[in-house]
Formats: C-alpha cells, sequence, structure tokens
C-alpha cells in the first residue's frame, strides 16, 4: 500500500512538473508585425497603423492632441496561434505617465483568448522601466490547441513598431474581426481609457467584447470639447454611427456655443446616420467640493437643456444617460475618473439603449 502511494505521489509530481515546462525555458520565438495581421479598432486610415487620425493631413491640435490621437488606445490586434506562450517586441514612445493611471493601461498589452463565446481575460505585460526595448511575455504554459487571441494595444503611447513572438514551430495567423458594425465614439479621458487598470478596461472596449459592436475609439483626454478640426476628422470617418462624450471637458458655456454648429457638421457629412449624445457622469469631486459642484451641475444641465431642444430640431440626434457610480459611491480613483468598476457600471448603463437605437437602423 506505502510503495503504490509512493508511485502514484511520484506520477502526480512528474505531472505537475511537465505541466510546468509546457513553455520550454530556451524556446525561441518567430516575431511578427501585428499590422500584418488584423489591426481593428481603427477609425480612419494612417501611414502609421497604430496611430488613430493622419497629424500630416488633419491640422488644428495642439501638441498635447497632436500626441493624443497618434496613441493606440482602442485599437487592437486579432490572431489565432497554437504557441503555448506568448511574447511581445515593441518600440515607441512611453514619455507619457500619470498618478492614476496604471502603467499596463498606459504602456502596456491586454490580451484576451476566446472561451466558447466569451472573450476571458489571459494575461498583461508592460515594458520594463529601464529596459522598454527588452521582450515582454504576456502568457506562457498555456494548453496544447489553438487558441484566438484579442490583444489590445497601449492607450498613452505613439507606438512606431509591436511584434508578437509566438514558439518557433507554432502557428500564428490573422483572423477575421470579431466585432461587426463600426460605431465612432469621440470623447474625454473617460473614453481615452483613463484610470483603467488595463488597456482593454475603456468603457468602449467592454461594451464592445459584451454586445459584439465595434467601437472605434477617438477618445482624447481633456480634449474632447467639440472643435471644429475634430469635426473635420469625424466628417471623414466611415462609421455606421456616431457617439459622442462630449460634455465631460468643456464647461457649460462651450457646450452653449459649440453644440449646435457641431452637430450641423456631422450631420451634413453623414446624413441619415445616429448621432448619440451621452450625459456626463456625476464626478465624485462634488461630494464636498462646492466649486466643483456648481461647475459640474451647471454643465450637466446646459447638456440636458440643449439637446432636448437639439433632439427635436435635428433628425437622428439621441441623448443618453450614464452611470459609473456604485450605490456606496466607492467606484472613483481620482474624484474625476472611475476605476474599472466604475468603467463596467458605464458601459452597461449605456447598452440597452444605444442598442436600442442601433436597432432603428438595422444595425444589430
Amino acid at each position: 500500500m506505502k510503495k503504490a502511494f509512493t508511485v502514484l505521489l511520484a506520477v502526480l509530481l512528474a505531472g505537475q512538473i511537465l505541466m510546468a515546462q509546457r513553455t520550454p525555458a530556451n524556446a525561441k520565438y518567430v516575431y511578427t508585425e501585428a499590422s500584418d495581421l488584423n489591426l481593428i479598432g481603427k477609425i480612419l486610415p494612417t501611414p502609421n497603423p497604430y496611430h488613430r487620425v493622419d497629424t500630416v493631413k488633419y491640422k488644428g491640435f495642439t501638441k498635447g492632441e497632436n500626441y493624443q490621437v497618434r496613441s493606440s488606445a482602442g485599437l487592437a490586434v486579432v490572431f489565432k496561434t497554437t504557441s503555448s506562450s506568448i511574447t511581445i517586441l515593441a518600440d515607441g514612445d512611453y514619455s507619457w505617465s500619470s498618478n492614476s493611471t496604471m502603467r499596463l493601461a498606459s504602456h502596456g498589452y491586454d490580451l484576451y483568448i476566446r472561451d466558447g463565446g466569451r472573450w476571458l481575460w489571459a494575461g498583461a505585460t508592460a515594458p520594463n522601466v529601464k529596459n522598454p526595448g527588452a521582450v515582454m511575455t504576456l502568457i506562457k504554459n498555456m494548453a496544447p490547441g489553438e487558441k484566438e487571441c484579442l490583444l489590445y494595444l497601449p492607450i498613452y503611447c505613439d507606438m512606431r513598431s509591436v511584434r508578437i513572438g509566438v514558439e518557433e514551430g507554432s502557428t500564428l495567423e490573422a483572423i477575421p474581426n470579431p466585432f461587426r458594425h463600426r460605431v465612432a465614439i469621440f470623447g474625454s479621458s473617460y473614453t481615452h481609457g483613463i484610470s483603467t487598470s488595463r488597456a482593454g478596461m475603456s468603457y468602449p472596449m467592454q461594451f464592445t467584447r459584451h454586445t459584439g459592436i465595434q467601437m472605434l475609439s477617438l477618445g482624447c483626454s481633456g480634449n474632447c470639447k467639440m472643435q471644429p478640426y475634430f469635426a473635420d476628422v469625424l466628417a471623414d470617418v466611415d462609421a455606421d454611427a456616431f457617439v459622442f462624450d462630449s460634455f465631460s471637458n468643456p464647461g457649460a458655456d462651450m457646450i452653449k456655443e459649440r453644440l449646435f454648429p457641431f452637430i450641423e457638421r456631422l450631420q451634413a457629412a453623414h446624413p441619415g446616420k445616429p448621432l448619440i449624445f451621452q450625459q456626463t457622469i456625476y464626478r465624485e469631486s462634488r461630494n464636498f467640493n462646492e466649486g466643483n459642484e456648481d461647475f459640474e451641475a451647471a454643465k450637466q444641465h446646459m447638456a440636458d437643456s440643449l439637446m432636448r431642444i437639439a433632439c427635436k430640431k435635428y433628425k437622428d440626434v439621441y441623448f443618453i444617460k450614464t452611470n459609473a457610480t456604485a450605490p456606496l459611491h466607492e467606484s472613483s480613483v481620482d474624484g474625476t475618473h472611475p476605476d474599472d468598476y466604475g468603467y463596467y457600471l458605464w458601459a452597461r448603463s449605456i447598452e440597452k439603449p444605444i442598442l436600442r437605437i442601433l436597432r432603428k437602423y438595422g444595425i444589430r
């Protein structure tokens, strides 16, 4: 009996060792440029595939806005592989930093793998601060077989190259875009994904994974103010519908000045396409700061009153409410930006209203 137990224990230990060694320590990798696979989430074609807007073609941006629209927020690559591990070699500008946003979001890579009918989180990594050009391991020791992968790129980096590494002898192939339609979304730091923990956790990306409707992000932290030059960009976007987080950055006076001209510019460019405006969320910095309370209340009131007019004045214009606040008001990172759970609440709060509107236009 004792001998049988010893043999059984040895077999179990051997099995554990084999599992731990599924990815060889000396594995060699073959690298493929991500843009040579299937890069999704692109709002416009650009010479650099990891940029969102061609800043040579479109003018008027400030220096900060130029950097933001060149950042790869919302972009992802979809592929399949038989490799037991996945690595990244990348080259980009990693100069931006934030007290409220993890490096896994601002500079990192966020991997999901299809599990049945859902996308299940698999791994994340970010460049080493002292050696940003070193190989990054996303995941290893995966079971044999083919995996369908969704890899989000950094939200706040100007990337020059992103190469995906798989083990020598394994396969790596592009797969068709798993998401349907093209819904453009222009917004603030919220849409950009500031204060998220990982690159795939902004509310547009959570909305996309949950509904299967592809959102194309033009989130620009602090700079979604319905500027005419952003309207020029959006006028050229090929999309089935447009969603806006337009009332988070501007104050009440700017909303009053810019809203109707902004709507009219986009309607002229995209007749018959739904334009869906979101009310800005409640910021927890209002709780005890009376100055913040007055400013936020004024812009919410202005947005609400003007959108009541806009929805009657303009065809195909809609206004929906949002929520990123948990019942105990514990879903904020810094008083302005939600945490991952807050962004989850936001994504779920707009899901039914947006899907209901899209169905009117045959977008399902």
